[in-house]
């Protein structure tokens, strides 16, 4: 099974945080096999350069409600945010679950020169997604984007988890 989470913050309470995940079958699956929630109080100010520390504990927390074995995570935002492995958060999520599960990263905007981000085209879009990973190869990471549900630029299953996440806040 493969996980795709997100996590948003309520604009009016800042130490509040919903995280969503969506578990599907395989990569193609247009439909979820579950689907959790967790609302997360008492999350950390955003810090420019540590934006994982303040939503690590909310991925951590919704994937402790996940009952389904996981195979892989995919995670809204950056695993590696450079050619030399700086950890983005989907990396420190690697490095919190002791290297077991690999993580898929899918961002919507280029972090600086990232050259270890595989561009990936979806549908009639020129705009590219940008995909890193740890503990799969980036190249099969990217394809396996590539092939998710959907005919538009976001997967259909990335925008459920995220809508998931914004419709429970």
């Amino acid at each position: 099974m493969i996980a795709c989470i997100d996590v948003c913050y309520d604009n009016g309470a800042s130490t509040l945080a919903t995280a969503a995940c969506v578990v599907i079958s395989d990569w193609s699956a247009a439909q979820p096999v579950a689907e959790y929630v967790r609302r997360v109080a008492g999350v950390g100010e955003y810090v420019s350069g540590q934006f994982y520390q303040r939503e690590l504990p909310c991925a951590l927390g919704v994937l402790e409600l996940v009952e389904q074995p996981l195979e892989l995570i995919v995670v809204d935002g950056y695993v590696v945010l450079d050619a030399d492995g700086t950890l983005g958060m989907g990396g420190h999520l690697y490095d919190a679950l002791d290297w077991r599960t690999p993580i898929i990263g899918v961002a919507k905007s280029r972090f600086h020169a990232n050259t270890a981000a595989v561009e990936v085209c979806r549908g009639r879009s020129k705009r590219p997604l940008f995909v890193t990973a740890l503990g799969v190869d980036r190249q099969v990471a990217a394809d396996n984007v590539q092939r998710m549900h959907g005919e538009h630029r976001l997967p259909t299953i990335l925008k459920r988890v995220d809508r998931l996440c914004r419709d429970t806040r």
